[in-house]
C-alpha cells in the first residue's frame, strides 16, 4: 500500500445488502455466474455486490431482484433501521466475509433444533481450543526471545 492510501472498508448497509442478495441468490440453488448471466454481469461482479465490496446502483438492484425473482423491498427490508447499533453490526457482518462462514450459517440454520445446540458448541471448543494454542505458541515464543537475549 502507498503512503497517504487508506484501506477500503466496505459500508455495513453494503454488506448487509451483499449478504441478503447472496441468501436470496442461495435460497434459489441460483450460482454467481447464473445471476450475472441474467443481467449482464461477470461472477466477480456478483462476488464483489455480496461482499459489500461494491455498492449496487438502484437499477442493478432492480435487475437483481428481478433475476431473483423478488422485488427491491424484499431484498432491502429494514436495513435502513437505525435502531440497529453500527459498531456491534459491523463486527458481526465482518464475521460473514469469512470464506464459508455464510455457508456454514446456512447449514447450522437448516439443521434439526435439536443439533444446532450441539454444533455451536461443538464449533466453540474448536474455536477455544485453536485460541489456547495460539497463546501457547506466543508465550513459548516469548520465552524464547527473552532466552536468546541472556
Amino acid at each position: 500500500m502507498k503512503p497517504g492510501e487508506q484501506v477500503h472498508t466496505p459500508n455495513r448497509l453494503d454488506v448487509a445488502l451483499g449478504l441478503r442478495i447472496r441468501q436470496r441468490r442461495k435460497a434459489l440453488s441460483v450460482s454467481q455466474t447464473a445471476l450475472a448471466d441474467a443481467i449482464g454481469l461477470t461472477f466477480q461482479q456478483i462476488q464483489k455486490y455480496e461482499r459489500g465490496f461494491n455498492r449496487v446502483s438502484f437499477s442493478r438492484l432492480v435487475d437483481i431482484a428481478h433475476a431473483l425473482d423478488c422485488r427491491v423491498v424484499d431484498l432491502i427490508g429494514d436495513l435502513d433501521d437505525a435502531s440497529i447499533p453500527s459498531p456491534l453490526f459491523r463486527q458481526d457482518t465482518a464475521h460473514l466475509r469469512e470464506a464459508g462462514a455464510p455457508d456454514l450459517l446456512a447449514a447450522y440454520a437448516a439443521a434439526p433444533p435439536t443439533l444446532r445446540k450441539a454444533v455451536l458448541k461443538l464449533v466453540q471448543e474448536i474455536a477455544k481450543d485453536h485460541r489456547a494454542r495460539m497463546a501457547e505458541d506466543g508465550s513459548e515464543t516469548e520465552a524464547r526471545k527473552r532466552a536468546s537475549k541472556r
